[in-house]
């Protein structure tokens, strides 16, 4: 049988890392968890290149180990999707996050239900490829009847699981969100 329940932790994860880069109006160094920099011809990850501190609520500091990175740094995030403009004192790239308005928190909010939605629909599609290895696996005479229900009743515990799961996630990550 395979492993359906590390497949629906591994979509889980997936989902709290995703949620992780949605920036909520505050600091959070994880925003530029995704980001290449230019390293010597090389993209390497921003935790590769600098020290990320978080000075106060809504400021994100950048401290190149080399100072010639701060063009390279700054180049990195104006080409992203952060929707932030940097700024540097010559040693480091400082970054500020505006409030959010309402509009954003609600259109974040709503895609943050998106993303879980489709966390859950992998989840189920997990749950279908365990049902048709379970079936698979009785038809070739390795399961009997009861043995094939009492792992589509598992799958489907695990399945309930890690959706309860994944609604905890995005109701915790929505009101996050929407807290001022």
């Amino acid at each position: 049988m395979i492993d359906y329940e590390e497949k629906m932790q591994k979509t889980l994860d997936n989902l709290d890392s995703e949620f992780g880069t949605i920036r909520a109006g505050r600091a959070n160094p994880h925003i530029l968890d995704k980001l290449k920099v230019d390293y010597y011809g090389t993209p390497t990850g921003m935790q590769g290149v600098a020290n990320i501190t978080v000075p106060d609520a809504r400021t994100l500091m950048i401290s190149p180990w080399e100072p010639k990175m701060v063009k390279e740094i700054e180049k990195a995030i104006q080409a992203s999707d952060l929707g932030l403009n940097p700024s540097n004192d010559g040693k480091n790239v400082i970054l500020r996050f505006p409030e959010l308005t309402e509009d954003r928190r609600k259109e974040l909010a709503k895609d943050i239900k998106k993303k879980g939605e489709a966390a859950k629909v992998g989840v189920r599609n997990i749950r279908r490829d365990a049902n048709d290895a379970a079936k698979k696996a009785n038809k070739a005479g390795e399961l009997s009847e009861d043995e094939q229900k009492i792992e589509e009743e598992k799958i489907q515990k695990a399945t309930d699981k890690y959706c309860e799961k994944i609604d905890k996630l995005v109701e915790a990550k929505t009101k996050d969100i929407m807290t001022v």
